[in-house]
């Protein structure tokens, strides 16, 4: 990341370390962040949920410093609670409300006055493609709608930083895709910041532009998308017929590094003779190859590749969901 100033950052820490008894939940932590959409990525328990905790003041910092909107998140947490906005993965709706009522209660809860909160409830939830629904109550509501009902309650009292966990989880692809553009326009009309937690890859490339990944309490990386995808070893990914396992096996033995996936594969470029070799090993196995060209890796591939590196045990981007979901043990 490019050196920025002191006063051009939305969130700072400076050797941020919390623990929970013996456990290590944050190690020394040193971030930068400016305004703008960033996907925080990590493993079910790598301390993305206690760094949350830890930037709006909710929980006590073992050590370190930390700076949110130019905020001491040891001594003004309810004054960086204020400028931020929290959409929950978890259901946080009371089922008896209605959708106006719920959002506008959600203003008056961070002191928002009766009416101010009634006018921005109209107005938010116009935003997230609920004017319509707004008098139904939300118990009522179908996923998606539940979820844009989160979304306005976080967004009521105009936050300058949006945390949104899982925002997409459960939608079908088109509510899906409004609320990914629902909260590109947060970030590119309203000029807010967006801290964006997932499992979803694609959703998170397709909002985010920079990531901060977290493991084992660490940063790992941070970066912008554009960035790591130019650092992952050059590929060939080809589709082949007729048996990909003695393909494999056969480009292996000639010393090639190769990720397959059913009758994809993806072999390194080691040289200029790759290409050749990879068509002498098709001959020698027998196979056809039906596609051949340059892989560019997405986000997903990137997070499995660092992952893999790190030594984790994460084979499929799935295994980021809390626990709730898979049933792990969760220290954050």
């Amino acid at each position: 990341m490019t050196d920025i100033s002191n006063d051009e950052l939305v969130i700072e820490t400076t050797e941020l370390v919390k623990m929970y008894g013996p456990h290590v939940a944050l190690e020394g932590l040193n971030l930068k962040l400016e305004s703008g959409a960033i996907g925080i990525l990590g493993p079910n328990g790598a301390g993305k949920s206690t760094f949350f905790k830890c930037i709006l003041g909710l929980i006590t910092t073992t050590s370190g410093q930390g700076k949110v909107l130019g905020y001491d998140i040891k001594t003004q947490g309810d004054l960086i609670r204020s400028k931020i906005g929290y959409m929950p993965e978890y259901d946080s709706l009371d089922p008896g409300l209605t959708a106006l009522d719920q959002v506008r209660y959600s203003g008056e809860l961070i002191g928002m006055n009766p009416a101010h909160a009634t006018q921005r409830a109209h107005e938010v939830l116009e935003y997230v493609g609920l004017k319509d629904q707004r008098y139904r109550k939300t118990g009522t509501f179908s996923t998606g709608m539940k979820q844009a009902a989160k979304l306005a309650c976080a967004l009521i009292h105009d936050p300058e930083i949006l945390i949104c966990d899982e925002p997409t989880n459960g939608l079908d692809q088109r509510s899906r895709q409004f609320m990914l553009d629902t909260l590109r326009n947060t970030v590119e009309q309203g000029n807010r910041t967006v801290l964006m937690s997932g499992h979803v890859m694609d959703d998170i490339q397709e909002v985010c532009d920079s990531i901060v990944m977290i493991y084992k309490g660490k940063i790992v990386v941070h970066s912008r998308i554009e960035e790591l995808a130019r650092q992952v070893d050059e590929e060939i990914e080809i589709s082949v017929w007729g048996g990909s396992s003695n393909m494999q096996n056969s480009l292996e033995s000639r010393g090639l590094s190769v990720r397959r996936l059913g009758r994809i594969i993806r072999i390194k470029v080691e040289s200029e003779d790759t290409i050749s070799i990879i068509l002498e090993c098709a001959v020698e196995s027998g196979v056809q190859i039906r596609r051949m060209g340059e892989y560019e890796p997405d986000l997903e591939d990137i997070f499995l590749l660092i992952m893999d590196k790190l030594g984790a045990e994460v084979k499929k981007t799935s295994d980021l969901m809390t626990s709730e979901h898979t049933g792990g043990t969760n220290y954050e």
